[in-house]
């Protein structure tokens, strides 16, 4: 009991306050995005959403918990059931799982929906940084192949799920580790020219059609304004409308009246920036600055080159989330249903979110071999 008091001291207080500051953001924001409905359909009650996402918050705070009576480094040691898990739910899903906005990548239990690809983020964290700590080559062309041979398998799974978004995600997590844990830039850079080189062929051989006029719409979203230019044309509207203070918490037009679509999901963040404006949008920006830092600051105090490893892989996640979900809200990036962590909603992308942040305070509670 005493040494747990001593690993308790060691929490990072600033972490859990940054990320329980979003949390409660998110309730709100999506409380606004729902109260009066999402669409035909839309359950009677206001609170629907909400609860689900409380209800998903709270069963993430409790794995947290679990997770910090346990030493980080029991993953290291099941890396193989981890990575195998992974892989099998993630076919399984092909199989037999829902689907949902054209996209097969759900298990639906009654009322309960669970996406296998949020969680699978947080297994290649573990299994790669089990992968990386333990190679000798990785400076080498064979060691960063196998590196990435081994992220390759659940990104191609994903893909095949018609989740793009996701099996990019995959990649930055990818690029972020083997770059920490000694990659040379030189064979980086030959893998970013073979991804370039290649592009062209996975965009028109293996995307769908969807698919390609999503990722083309952010360049000239009025080429198709009522068709797969209109939510970036309707974020880029309220977005702008909510100018420095905002309209007001609940006094939004672009969401309140639907008119922008997936204003509880994909565009939380255009909701934001139409109710709060420019000065709340940067609040939450500055929240999950903290959080990055706070996960970096976890990775360079780590003990072990794992800890290390998985505490730069949960920041790279977020951060890619982050910057894209952002950068499709005011058409900067091409929209590929990437959630904004913490924000948007959605139980399996919280939860994979929070069991990531509870591995990054794990990782810097037992950053010191002896404490006293």
């Amino acid at each position: 009991m005493l040494l747990e008091k001593r690993l308790l001291r060691n929490l990072d207080y600033a972490l859990i306050l940054a990320v329980l500051a979003l949390c409660l953001v998110g309730f709100v924001i999506v409380f606004s995005a729902t109260r009066g409905g999402i669409g035909s359909g839309s359950p009677q009650d206001p609170l629907y959403f909400v609860k689900k996402q409380v209800a998903a918050f709270a069963l993430g705070v409790l794995l947290c918990a679990v997770i910090l009576t346990t030493d980080y480094r029991l993953a290291q040691r099941a890396h193989r059931v981890l990575y195998l898990g992974n892989v099998g739910m993630l076919a399984l899903v092909l199989a037999m799982g829902h689907r949902i906005s054209g996209a097969q990548s759900w298990f639906r239990i009654g009322p309960v929906a669970l996406q296998p690809s949020e969680l699978a983020k947080v297994a290649l964290i573990l299994t790669l940084a089990n992968h990386l700590s333990e190679a000798r080559d990785i400076a080498t062309p064979r060691g960063l192949a196998f590196a990435f041979l081994h992220a390759a398998v659940p990104a191609a799974l994903v893909l095949l799920q018609n989740d793009l978004g996701t099996a990019l995600v995959f990649c930055g997590i990818t690029f972020a580790m083997v770059y920490v844990a000694g990659a040379r830039g030189k064979d980086l850079l030959a893998v970013v020219g073979a991804g370039a080189v290649a592009s062209p062929l996975v965009f028109f051989f293996l995307l769908k059609g969807y698919q390609r006029a999503r990722l083309l719409a952010f360049l000239n979203p009025y080429k198709d304004p009522t068709g797969t230019g209109y939510n970036v044309i309707q974020s880029t509207i309220a977005i702008g409308s909510g100018r420095f203070f905002g309209k007001g918490l609940f006094h939004g037009t672009q969401a309140q009246l639907n008119f922008l679509p997936e204003h509880h999901t994909d565009f939380i963040f255009s909701v934001i920036g139409e109710e709060l404006g420019f000065v709340g949008a940067i609040a939450v920006l500055a929240l999950y600055g903290i959080v990055l830092w706070r996960c970096l600051n976890a990775a360079a105090c780590a003990k072990d080159a794992f800890g290390q490893l998985v505490a730069t892989g949960v920041a790279a996640m977020l951060l890619f989330h982050v910057l894209v979900n952002v950068g499709m809200t005011v058409s900067l990036m091409p929209v590929t249903g990437i959630p904004l962590p913490f924000l948007s909603y959605g139980g399996s992308a919280l939860l994979a979110n929070l069991i990531a942040i509870g591995l990054v305070l794990d990782i810097h509670m037992r950053r010191q071999k002896i404490l006293f």
